[in-house]
């Protein structure tokens, strides 16, 4: 009878040293603090690419015990499904609550972008937000099969992209962000901004180009409309546009540096054989020489009423330009300018 009850006794003591055992496990392996940070909150990137050891560079710095964390999510299933994204994990969570986070809809990123010069400008500033490298954007941007079938081609494909805030997945692909920018392209341009681009004469890429001359042309922003309707009017007579912003990328395009500034157009330039150059070539360059801004676009499609033919950057009143009719009312205006310009000693 004495070695049964003590067999009891040890049996009671073993169960419960077991469940003991089991419920420390359970605390300090589901529910106990397993975060090592200081701030609030840290954001997680986990990669898009298939294996448990994209974890290691991306969540286990944070954590204090990542064999822990690897136990019980290997237990919840979550290793078989380890989706990519950014993820915001909170001071003082445990692996159930990291776990759980890590199953939910991803975070969003802000992807921000405006006045770019090239695609390739582009590109690179995009790939600084998103997990898409520069590479793979500027290949899905050149897509030969994905430009035809969407009526752009390798001139005018930056016309596409809208400056703005975008809120992104981190893992978006490449293909993803081009696909979502046509969708933004589209909806802006709706059927009350087609109709005025065909008020004044355009397809809506044609005032994207021509917005690209207006916004480089003048920095202010209540002046666009009044130089938007400058080229307006030359268009309108048959009068080459005759922007020197065209002859600058002109001459970046042909050399492959758009690293250069160029203050300063020569009369040389002028004549460098270049499809973008409006001196030598009539109507609207074939793509934008720079990404506009949005208030540049409108201008193009709501410009000022005028029957100014020139205009010249004011000496006097820095970033405003002088507005005239004539040649040689111009030429008189355009005066002031070139000892303004001598006398900083501009030459290039």
């Amino acid at each position: 009878m004495n070695y049964r009850k003590q067999l009891l006794i040890t049996l009671v003591i073993l169960i419960f040293l077991i469940g003991a055992f089991f419920s420390a496990y359970v605390y300090f392996a589901i529910f106990r603090e397993n975060t090592s940070f200081e701030k609030a909150s840290v954001s997680v990137y986990i990669p898009t690419s298939d294996g448990e050891e994209r974890l290691s560079k991306s969540l286990f710095p944070y954590l204090k015990n990542s064999n822990s964390f690897l136990k019980l999510a290997k237990q919840k299933g979550y290793l078989r499904n380890i989706r990519g994204g950014k993820y915001e994990i909170t001071k003082g969570m445990s692996n159930n609550d990291i776990i759980n986070v890590l199953r939910s809809k991803p975070s969003t990123v802000k992807v921000s972008f405006n006045n770019q010069e090239t695609l390739a400008d582009l590109a690179a500033r995009v790939s600084i937000e998103i997990e898409a490298d520069s590479t793979s954007l500027i290949n899905s941007f050149l897509e030969t099969s994905f430009l035809i079938a969407n009526e752009f081609n390798t001139d005018n494909a930056l016309a596409m992209y809208l400056p703005n805030t975008y809120d992104f997945f981190w893992n978006t692909s490449a293909e993803g962000f081009r696909g979502r920018m046509l969708e933004e392209y589209h909806k802006f341009w709706n059927s009350d901004r087609i109709k005025r681009a065909q008020i004044q004469g355009l397809t809506p890429i044609e005032v994207i180009n021509l917005a690209a001359v207006v916004h480089k042309e003048s920095v202010k922003v209540d002046e666009r409309p009044r130089v938007a309707a400058v080229y307006l009017n030359r268009i309108k007579i048959g009068m080459r546009l005759q922007a020197d912003p065209t002859v600058i990328y002109s001459i970046k395009k042909t050399s492959g540096n758009f690293d250069q500034q160029i203050k300063r157009v020569l009369y040389r330039d002028l004549k460098i054989n270049s499809l973008y150059n409006t001196y030598m070539n009539k109507g609207i360059p074939p793509g934008p020489i720079f990404m506009p801004d949005i208030n540049a676009i409108e201008a193009v499609l709501y410009p000022e009423k005028h029957a100014y033919l020139y205009f010249v950057a004011d000496a006097k009143n820095f970033g405003y330009h002088i507005f005239s009719k004539s040649l040689k009312e111009h030429n008189k205006n355009k005066r002031q300018y070139v000892n303004w310009i001598n006398s900083k000693k501009v030459k290039r």
